[in-house]
This record gives structure tokens, sequence and C-alpha cells, in this order.
């Protein structure tokens, strides 16, 4: 009972987030703001499917790969934001 609350709590902040980041994503048209929206939503979803699955097992390889995927994205924008940044250019 309790976990399922937590998790709700989890899913709604993710999704918050995610509404933030894309938010900002949409005034700044800055990819980096993107990578988080997707990555936070992905996140929110795979957690909302978590409080779906009859017996979840927090040791899944398959949620692993989803927030492997998760965070290679939010990595993969900060690297090409640094690259692309001004100062990076002598």
């Amino acid at each position: 009972m309790v976990e399922g609350f937590l998790l709700g709590v989890i899913v709604t902040a993710s999704l918050t987030a995610a509404g933030f980041f894309w938010r900002f994503y949409r005034q700044t048209r800055d990819k980096l703001f993107f990578a988080f929206a997707l990555a936070f939503a992905i996140e929110g979803i795979n957690r909302m499917a978590f409080l779906l699955v009859d017996k979840p097992s927090e040791g899944s390889p398959v949620i692993y790969m989803v927030r492997l995927v998760a965070f290679l994205l939010i990595l993969g924008a900060i690297v090409a934001k640094n690259r692309d940044s001004p100062s990076s250019k002598k």
C-alpha cells in the first residue's frame, strides 16, 4: 500500500518535472531542456508501468534498460551542449 503511494508520488514528480522542462524548451528551444523533459517523461511512464505490473521486480533488466536510455539521453545532451558552447571553440 505504502509502496504504491510512494511510486505515485515519484510518477507525479517525474511528470511534473517533465512538464517544466518542456515549457523551458518551448521558450528557449534549447535541446538540453528537451532531453531532460523526455528523460523525466520516460522515467515517469516507467514508474507508472511499474505500478501496473502485478509482481514488479526492481531487479528486472527491462527496468534498468529504460533507465539507462533516460540517463544516456541526458548525458548525450550534456555532451552536445558542451561541444556547442562558445568557450570550447578557441
